[in-house]
C-alpha cells in the first residue's frame, strides 16, 4: 500500500458511515514495515546509555518513523523483529523484541529497543495526523518545567560564581538550578569526607543565588558511601533542596535508600542509570524515593515509560527524567505532558538550534512545550546524517505462541 492509497482509505471511512448506517469499524489500514536504517548524526554521543544514534523505520505506506538511541549492533539485532510487522501493533512488537533472543536485554540493548519503539509511536501519530501526546490521553499541563545543570550561561561566556549561575538560571525562567556534589576536575583526588563539607558550603551559596522562592537541586552522582551520604543530606536540609539525586551507589540503592529515607528530610531521587521498571519498582512502591530519574529511550521507549508512569501515579512519585538526546527529549515531552504527577525535566541545550533537526523540541524561557505536530513532532535532515546500517530481513523469532495468539518464551 502506498502513502496516497493509505491516506485515501482513512479519508473515505467517515463519509461512508454517514451514508450507510452500518456498524462502524475503526481499524487502521494494513501496513507493513519494510526497512530500518541506522544513521550516525554529527557529534554522536557514543556512551552506550546516552547514545544519540538515529534510526528510521520505513513502511509500505510511505510513512517513516524516527527514533533515537542504541548502537549499530544492538539496533540491527532488535530491528529484525520489525520487518514485515504492522507498525501499529506496538505492544506486540515490543514484547517480541524483548523475548525473541531468549536472554532478556540488558540496559544497553533495551536502549536500542526503546529507540525503535519511539519510531513506532512516531509512525502511528503521523498516520493519524495527531501528536503522540494525544494518543496517550492528551495534555494535563501547559508545559514541562525544566532545570539547567550548571546554570544558564551568561552572554559572552564570562565566568560566574555558583551563586551567580543559580541566580541567572532563575532569571532565565527555569524551575530549578542543578549542580554536582563537591565537583572537582576529572582525575583529581576526591576525598569524600572533606567533600561533604564542601557540599554544604556550595548548597548554602546555591540557596542564596536562587532566593527564598527559587529552587535548586544537587546530584551526588553516587560519589558517597552510605555514611557520607547521610552526613551530606543532613548538613544541607536547612537549605531545602528540590531533591538530592543518586545519593548512593546504584548497586546498593535497594538496600541503602530505604535506610537513608528514614535518616533525612530531603527529597530523594535516583536512577539515571536505570533501565526498565524492574530496576526500581520496589523503591517506588515502598515510597522510598520522591522522584524517579528514568528516561527515554533507556527504559525501553514510550511503551514502557507509560507503564512506569502508571506505577508512579499509583504511589504519588514524581518523574524527573535524566537528560537524553534531543529526539528522545521531544518524546519525553509527549509522554510527560500527559502525566498528572509532578514533572521536572533536565534540559541543557538552552534552546540552541540543532542543524540536523530543523523541527524538534519546542523550548522557551526555561520550559519545554508540547506541540501539535504529528507523531513526535520531529523532522530530520537525513542529508546531514551518515547511514551506517540497514535491516530489510526478519530476524530471530525464538518464541512460543499461547492459544490466544499472545507471545511467551520458548
Amino acid at each position: 500500500m502506498n502513502r496516497r492509497a493509505f491516506l485515501q482509505s482513512l479519508a473515505v471511512a467517515a463519509p461512508a458511515t454517514l451514508l450507510r448506517p452500518k456498524p462502524a469499524f475503526g481499524a487502521l489500514p494494513k501496513v507493513k514495515i519494510t526497512r530500518v536504517k541506522i544513521h550516525r548524526p554529527p557529534n554522536l554521543n557514543e556512551n552506550f546509555n546516552q547514545s544519540t544514534m538515529i534510526c528510521t523505520v520505513e513502511t509500505d505506506a510511505g510513512i517513516t518513523g524516527i527514533g533515537e538511541g542504541g548502537t549499530k549492533d544492538t539496533l540491527e539485532q532488535c530491528a529484525g523483529t520489525l520487518i514485515g510487522k504492522n507498525p501499529f501493533h506496538i505492544e506486540a512488537i515490543w514484547q517480541e523484541m524483548y523475548i525473541a533472543w531468549f536472554y532478556p536485554p540488558g540496559r544497553e540493548k533495551i536502549h536500542a529497543l526503546g529507540a525503535l519503539d519511539l519510531a513506532l509511536w512516531d509512525i502511528k501519530g503521523k498516520a493519524l495526523g495527531m501528536p503522540v501526546h494525544e494518543l496517550l490521553g492528551g495534555q494535563v499541563r501547559n508545559h514541562c518545567e525544566c532545570y539547567a545543570t550548571g546554570g544558564a550561561p551568561r552572554a559572552g561566556g564570562a565566568p560566574m560564581s555558583l551563586r551567580e549561575r543559580a541566580k541567572a538560571t532563575m532569571e532565565a525562567g527555569y524551575r530549578a538550578f542543578r549542580m554536582g556534589a563537591g565537583d572537582t576536575r576529572t582525575g583529581d583526588v576526591f576525598n569524600t569526607h572533606e567533600r561533604v563539607r564542601k557540599v554544604a558550603a556550595d548548597c548554602k551559596e546555591a540557596r542564596e543565588g536562587v532566593g527564598k522562592d527559587g529552587d535548586w537541586c544537587i546530584d551526588f552522582h553516587q560519589r558517597f558511601d552510605y555514611s557520607d551520604a547521610v552526613r551530606a543530606c543532613r548538613l544541607i536540609e536547612e537549605y531545602e533542596p528540590y531533591f538530592v539525586e543518586d545519593p548512593v551507589r546504584d548497586e546498593h540503592a535497594h538496600q541503602d535508600i530505604p535506610k537513608l529515607r528514614q535518616m533525612t528530610s530531603v527529597p530523594l531521587t535516583h536512577g539515571e542509570e536505570w533501565g526498565q521498571r524492574y530496576d526500581f519498582n520496589k523503591l517506588v512502591e515502598n515510597h522510598d524515593i520522591d522522584y524517579i530519574r528514568a528516561t527515554l529511550p533507556n527504559v525501553g521507549g514510550i511503551t514502557e515509560m507509560m507503564k512506569i508512569a502508571a506505577i508512579c501515579e499509583t504511589h504519588a512519585v514524581g518523574i524527573v527524567p535524566h537528560f537524553t538526546g534531543p529526539i528522545s527529549t521531544a518524546a519525553l515531552v509527549n509522554c510527560l505532558s500527559t502525566y498528572p504527577g509532578p514533572v521536572i525535566m533536565e534540559y541543557n541545550y538552552g534552546g540552541r538550534p540543532i542543524p540536523h533537526l530543523p523541527e524538534c523540541l519546542d523550548f522557551k524561557n526555561g520550559k519545554a512545550l508540547p506541540n501539535q505536530r504529528p507523531g513526535l513532532g520531529v523532522t530530520v535532515d537525513l542529508k546531514q546524517l551518515t547511514q551506517i546500517g540497514e535491516v530489510t530481513q526478519p530476524g530471530r523469532k525464538n518464541v512460543f505462541v499461547r492459544p490466544d495468539g499472545s507471545l511467551t518464551h520458548w
